[in-house]
């Protein structure tokens, strides 16, 4: 992550190896089994118990300290308003990164290990899937091969959803997204009630919109994180990891006759690779390079990963 730190002087982040973030563990106590880790991990990603132990129960020990902060911030500010009916808003996990790069263990990693503090906080997950435009309209509007692109969501409603959660709103409801269908299921939501964390995790999260030149208010999805992580890796990395994905699901999930993709898996091994490499060069590269890539630095923590899709740096931003 050498772009990131021009110098050391002036860099924004510290940066730290595996081995070393590992040592900031201190006390935390692993609460989970290799069983749920098999469980909790995407297809093709090689997390296991050394690595939750390596990474993520440091990481779960950091944001306890900044979760805990906000709630005493949060009752300073009860007490400077002389307020005592506000209720407290959930504190947001915002995750970033590459399709194929591993958001989705890491969040869902993190969502078991957070949930099992000693204080039991209720931890609830959401992915920005569902906000995207259901395919009717992006076929409508040509946007179909821009699919995660951040002109492909419903931005409106993203914006709405984060509002209510971090207004304290009961009940609030996320639209729910079908990865065998690839679209929106009409009509199905999953409802966040309260909860003391929220993980939203999504490609495209902390990307920033244009600044208007009126100067009114125009809110940002990363204007209601709390805290924002980014999973990071070297392009051509997340190239063989999407190919290699795609092959597996041509195996697996493909062969389903109701995906959206089930025509893939029909064909040769030769042609379904030609097909993966097109959707990787005219889709999620581009997004990558023109949307995804650029709010890195944007992250308040970037877990870079290596070869073997394990994390070997890790850089956390300067207060």
């Amino acid at each position: 992550m050498d772009q990131l730190a021009p110098t050391e002087k002036y860099s924004p982040y510290r940066f730290f190896s595996a081995e070393q973030w590992s040592q900031f563990r201190a006390d935390t106590p692993l609460t989970l089994t290799e069983d749920e880790i098999n469980r909790l991990r995407s297809l093709n990603d090689p997390v296991n118990l050394e690595e939750v132990k390596r990474i993520y129960l440091s990481l779960s020990r950091l944001l306890s300290a900044h979760v805990e902060a906000s709630q005493l911030l949060f009752r300073q500010r009860q007490a400077f308003f002389n307020a005592q009916d506000v209720v407290k808003t959930p504190f947001i996990i915002g995750i970033a990164g590459s399709v194929a790069v591993g958001k989705s263990t890491t969040a869902r990693v993190l969502k078991e290990l957070l949930a099992r503090w000693p204080s039991s906080p209720k931890v609830d997950l959401i992915t920005t899937d569902g906000f995207l435009l259901p395919n009717e309209i992006l076929r409508r509007d040509n946007l179909m091969e821009r699919k995660g692109f951040p002109d492909s969501y419903d931005v409106g409603a993203l914006l709405r959803f984060l509002s209510g959660i971090k207004s304290a709103q009961r009940n609030v409801r996320a639209p729910v997204y079908s990865h065998l269908t690839y679209d929106v299921i009409p009509g199905e939501f999953v409802t966040i009630d309260r909860p003391d964390i929220l993980i939203f995790e999504g490609i495209n999260v902390l990307q920033p919109g244009k600044l208007p030149r009126d100067g009114k208010i125009v809110p940002f999805l990363s204007d209601f994180f709390d805290f924002a992580i980014y999973i990071d890796a070297d392009e051509a990395l997340i190239h063989q990891w999407y190919i290699q994905r795609f092959m597996r699901l041509r195996e697996t999930a493909f062969r389903n006759p109701d995906s959206f993709f089930h025509r893939y898996s029909q064909l040769s091994e030769d042609a379904a690779r030609a097909i993966a490499e097109g959707l990787w060069a005219n889709i999620n590269l581009k997004n990558l390079r023109e949307n995804i890539l650029p709010t890195r630095a944007r992250a308040d923590l970037i877990l870079r990963k290596g070869a073997n899709h394990l994390v070997e740096e890790v850089a956390l931003r300067k207060l």
